[in-house]
């Protein structure tokens, strides 16, 4: 359940692009076409779903403090996290390269599509953005970080494809000429992210449970209090 409950948060509440407007770079340069959107969104969801765990290893066994006391005792003393950006990024770039090679080998007609965007990967705030929310949360395990990186990719990959679609439709609308290009598409984009907070609460319904359980708990406290505060007055009578 807590898996399933990260995951959707993620993609709805946390969204990378509508909740904390990350990556707005290449979320608003490459969704003039479907294709282009597709292809940099999958390639979004590979990056996070592989550095999204890989620098929650390196954040868990190396970075925090005391996490090399696994070479031993005389090491728990150290405390690496002044590395954190620079090991992220590290891992992130190996792997957007990876994603480099792969697309232009295979999808040469993508590659060029996407042009610099695909290497910017490297240096999207939205990327970057997943390893430090991984970090800042103090997300617990292994499987609940890739779980974390799925969920954000798939995010910025339906933002991304949702906004193209729409530009694709739009311009054979009749759009004031004030508000033509990036104008109408941040005005999408603000009413988009007003459309998201409505899944702000989609997963709060255990919250309010855990609420009315406490009350009812703290309720019975005052009443048994209360009894046995009559009773004492009783006996001292």
């Amino acid at each position: 359940m807590e898996h399933i409950e990260l995951f959707l948060k993620s993609i709805f509440i946390d969204n990378m692009v509508f909740a904390t407007f990350l990556g707005m770079c290449s979320y608003l340069a490459v969704s003039k076409k479907v294709s282009t959107a597709v292809g940099l969104g999958a390639a979004v969801i590979f990056v996070l779903t592989i550095t999204v765990p890989l620098n929650w290893l390196l954040d868990q066994y190396i970075l925090q403090p005391g996490a090399l006391s696994w070479l031993g005792e005389e090491y728990a003393a150290y405390d690496l996290s002044f590395l954190s950006f620079i090991l992220f990024i590290a891992t992130i770039a190996t792997m957007v390269q990876l994603v480099e090679i792969v697309v232009e080998k295979f999808l040469p007609s993508l590659y060029n599509s996407l042009g610099i965007f695909l290497p910017l990967i490297a240096v999207n705030c939205a990327i970057l953005g997943g390893s430090l929310f991984m970090q800042s949360r103090e997300i617990p395990t292994l499987g609940l970080s890739t779980v974390y990186g799925i969920g954000s990719g798939i995010g910025f990959f339906l933002a991304i494809l949702t906004i193209a679609a729409i530009r694709e439709k739009i311009r054979y609308s009749n759009v004031p000429p004030a508000l033509r290009g990036l104008g109408i598409t941040f005005i999408i984009t603000g009413l988009m992210a007003i459309g998201f907070m409505s899944f702000g609460g989609m997963l709060t319904g255990d919250d309010e449970e855990a609420k009315e359980e406490k009350t009812a708990q703290v309720n019975t406290v005052i009443k048994n209090t209360n009894k046995e505060l009559a009773n004492n007055t009783k006996v001292n009578e």
